[in-house]
């Protein structure tokens, strides 16, 4: 019988966040690949599009018109998932399978910038902090609304990741309830905060920094990592070294130093096939239920769906959907690969 190598055999990995499994099998990352192949989009977007509902001054769907911002622009998303309107509701006592509720919310987008063209890697620092200060502002006024429990602040980049319009933008989803993946990881982050008395991302953390196999970029405040249990052939995640519950406890250094890595690691992303990298990221920190949460750390998960190149994807099917997820190349050689990109963008070299 052959020893365990976890760089070579099948494995699981657990993941203590959602208290989830993953299958990793190294050994099928050499086989030849003769699946789906897409055309590249390469097109050159203008500075302004006169046909975007995004950029500055255009008429959107609703038929309000955009003011001239200059820089970050936040509004109330036009066709949201959720509404504000509270609704009558008889709650079903009695057992059934046909268990359902009103879900109250708010939803906004975030645009970035006014320039049609720019994507977060293309952006500089200064506008990145302003869209970081921009975060901070809508966590804070969206959680205190009474009813909103979990303010959601996510991106997706890229027509892959579903995403219908080019200009630079994010989306803010503020609602009642914790979504189902936010109460995964409530309910692992305080099972753990109550058995050790300590942050479980934290710990997880000081553990990372000394093995140094899966670091991408570490930066005074913040490090990037590909997470031991990563699904996504490029997954990363960016975790605060000081124990921060939430954005709006940055520090002005944090939130410089938070711009920087943002900055990097999507410009690494970018560098990795040398097209604009697409993307789903979100950023996961305490609840705004109005309790504390000291189990809770400021963190920020990318998931990436690119694996071979900028035309072949990775999907989750079969096995995946039926059994759990899985993933053939490494944590350990994806952070191996990330690490070494240039932190200089492509198309200015």
């Amino acid at each position: 019988m052959k020893n365990f190598d976890i760089n070579q055999d099948p494995h699981r990995r657990f993941n203590p966040l959602i208290n989830e499994w993953v299958l990793v099998s190294p050994h099928r990352a050499t086989r030849p690949w003769q699946g789906q192949t897409e055309k590249i989009h390469t097109d050159t977007l203008p500075e302004y599009d006169p046909t975007c509902y995004l950029c500055p001054g255009n008429v959107r769907a609703n038929g309000e018109i955009n003011p001239l911002y200059e820089s970050s622009f936040v509004f109330e998303n036009d066709f949201a998932a959720v509404k504000q309107e509270p609704i009558a509701f008889a709650a079903e006592t009695k057992p059934t399978f046909f268990k359902a509720k009103p879900e109250r919310g708010i939803a906004r987008v975030v645009c970035f910038s006014p320039k049609h063209n720019l994507t977060l890697p293309e952006m500089d620092l200064p506008a990145i902090e302003l869209i970081i200060r921009t975060w901070q502002k809508e966590y804070t006024d969206l959680g205190n609304v009474d009813y909103i429990n979990h303010v959601q602040i996510f991106e997706n980049k890229g027509s892959v990741m579903g995403c219908s319009n080019p200009h630079p933008h994010g989306q803010i989803w503020a609602q009642s309830s914790l979504p189902t993946q936010v109460e995964k990881t409530q309910d692992s982050l305080k099972a753990y905060f109550e058995k050790n008395q300590s942050n479980l991302l934290i710990d997880y953390l000081n553990e990372e920094l000394k093995l140094k196999e899966r670091i991408v970029i570490e930066s005074e405040h913040f490090v990037a990592l590909v997470p031991f249990w990563a699904i996504w052939p490029f997954e990363t995640m960016i975790i605060s070294k000081r124990h921060i519950t939430n954005i709006t406890n940055f520090t002005p250094e944090e939130v410089s130093d938070y711009a920087i890595i943002l900055k990097q690691l999507t410009i690494k992303y970018d560098n990795l096939f040398e097209t604009s990298f697409p993307y789903s990221s979100g950023i996961h920190q305490a609840p705004t239920d109005g309790e504390l949460h000291p189990e809770w750390q400021f963190h920020m998960h990318f998931y990436p769906p690119l694996l071979r190149s900028a035309s072949v994807k990775k999907f989750m099917v079969g096995y995946e959907m039926m059994g759990e997820a899985q993933r053939d190349i490494t944590p350990e050689k994806s952070a191996a690969v990330l690490k070494t990109l240039s932190e200089v963008h492509y198309k200015n070299k």
